[in-house]
């Protein structure tokens, strides 16, 4: 059985952010061998709109993203994951359609995107040695640090001083900050344990449940399967949708 994604006119949900356009469904159309069963889930609307993304290693990209949605995002070595989501945070040149919550976005000033649409590379860049330096209020930082097992402390370390995993969590402590309306993770748990891997699925599990959406690159199709509901994979210039 396949999944079509489609948006539809619909009434507003309660539960839904207000920011969410109150105009745009969630409609999903399943097709087997009888033909096509469509209906429509009001409850979950349409935040982010892809068409026809494209740039130079990635073949041409569409889907949708609902509120509170998490995709998987999977692909051999080379098949342009990670620059899909380089190019959705509007850090490289690119063509095509994106549009979040109805807006364009070459209608919103590039800064002001990338704290909405937010990149968690796999290998996190810092731009200085100091933790500090990368929490200007470091308050807001407390509950996602204690959330994923950080010492407090570590404020006062440097970089130098981390282990690979404690970089991972802390860039992704340094994302959820933000309170982006998506992030756009390139495989947040490859360098952690399998203790720190669950809890940081809950996590971001709990950011879906507030409206968050997510983009998920994972090598790990058990991983797919938990967190997500669809998968894009990208093979061989090709993409194509499954329901997980």
């Amino acid at each position: 059985m396949v999944g079509l994604l489609q948006a539809i006119p619909g009434p507003p949900s309660a539960g839904v952010p207000r920011s969410t356009p109150p105009s745009v469904a969630y409609s999903i159309s399943l097709k087997n061998e009888a033909g096509i069963l469509t209906y429509q889930n009001p409850k979950f609307l349409i935040m982010l709109t892809v068409h026809h993304l494209r740039r130079t290693g990635l073949s041409p990209v569409s889907f949708t993203l609902a509120d509170g949605e998490c995709m998987a995002v999977q692909g051999s070595s080379g098949s342009g994951k990670s620059l899909l989501l380089r190019a959705l945070a509007d850090l490289d040149p690119h063509e095509g359609e994106i549009s979040l919550d109805g807006k364009s976005w070459d209608s919103i000033p590039a800064t002001q995107w990338r704290r909405q649409v937010v990149y968690l590379p796999s290998e996190p860049g810092w731009w200085s040695n100091y933790v500090a330096d990368h929490f200007p209020v470091w308050e807001e930082a407390i509950p996602w640090v204690e959330a994923l097992d950080l010492p407090a402390a570590i404020r006062d370390r440097t970089l130098e001083r981390l282990s690979t995993g404690e970089r991972q969590r802390l860039a992704l402590a340094r994302a959820l900050v933000l309170d982006p309306r998506v992030l756009l993770l390139d495989e947040p748990t490859s360098g952690l344990d399998n203790k720190s891997t669950y809890n940081v699925e809950q996590i971001l599990k709990e950011r879906l449940n507030r409206g968050t959406g997510l983009l998920w690159v994972t090598h790990d199709p058990a991983q797919a399967r938990r967190v997500a509901q669809r998968c894009l994979f990208l093979e061989n210039g090709h993409v194509h949708e499954e329901w997980l």
